[in-house]
This record gives structure tokens, sequence and C-alpha cells, in this order.
């Protein structure tokens, strides 16, 4: 399954969606994870609030980066993005806090080698996630 997280440093889930200057996509299972690829953006919000000027589409580059996604690992996302994202049949996962990517990684395969949460085993099982409701920090320490 491939899981992509907003990151600043490709190190860190430290980023909201369209402030992201990365994704940094990974290839996890049972037996462990990979890094797949990082994707780069020239174009990424300051997060002040504030729109994109009209002539800058920040969301379309980075939904289509997801392409074979099952998971995305974000400190925030806005509504728009956050349905262009589920209509890819990718879960967005909202963390309260930066995380280092490797921490999130072996909790998620700890989850799939024991009893994965309702939203994980949608994931795997590549079922389409028909809302906008996704988790909130709920990944067990």
């Amino acid at each position: 399954m491939k899981i992509a997280f907003a990151t600043q440093d490709l190190k860190t889930m430290d980023a909201h969606f369209a402030g992201a200057r990365n994704l940094a996509i990974f290839d996890i299972g049972p037996d462990g994870y990979r890094f797949v690829e990082a994707v780069r953006f020239d174009i990424a919000s300051n997060e002040d609030g504030l729109h994109a000027e009209a002539h800058e589409d920040r969301l379309t580059p980075r939904v289509e980066a997801l392409e074979g996604c099952a998971l995305l690992f974000v400190l925030a996302i806005g509504g728009p993005a956050a349905a262009r994202v589920v209509n890819r049949k990718i879960h967005p996962v909202k963390l309260p806090r930066p995380e280092p990517i490797s921490q999130i990684l072996d909790r998620l395969q700890a989850m799939i080698n024991g009893t994965p949460p309702p939203w994980l085993r949608k994931a795997l099982g590549g079922e389409r996630t028909t809302d906008l409701a996704f988790l909130e920090g709920e990944l067990p320490r």
C-alpha cells in the first residue's frame, strides 16, 4: 500500500497539504516499508490563511502526485482539497502535530500486523471512502 506524507524536509510529517514543499511517498506492508519517491512543488502556501491567486493552482499537482496512494498524512487539509483527495479513494489522515515519518510508518506497520482499525482496513482493502470525516490523531503510540 502506498502512503504519502505532507512534508517540508522529507523526514517529518509537518505540513498543510497545500503548503507542503514535498510529498514523501512510501510503500508499506506487513514486512516493512520503503521510500518510493519525493515529489517537490515550487508553488506552496505560506499558510497565512489566504487563498491562492486566481492563476495559482496548488491543489491539482498535489492531488495528481497522490496517484496510487491509499493514505495521505497531513497537519491540515482544507475542505475542497479533502474532497478531491477522497474522490480519488485516498483517505486523508490529519495528525495534531509534526512527527517523524519513520515513527508514523512504524506504528502503521504494527497496526497492519495486529488488528487494524476500520479506517486502515478500508485503506488496505481499497474500499471507497464516501465521507469527508477523517482521522484526527488516533494513531496508537
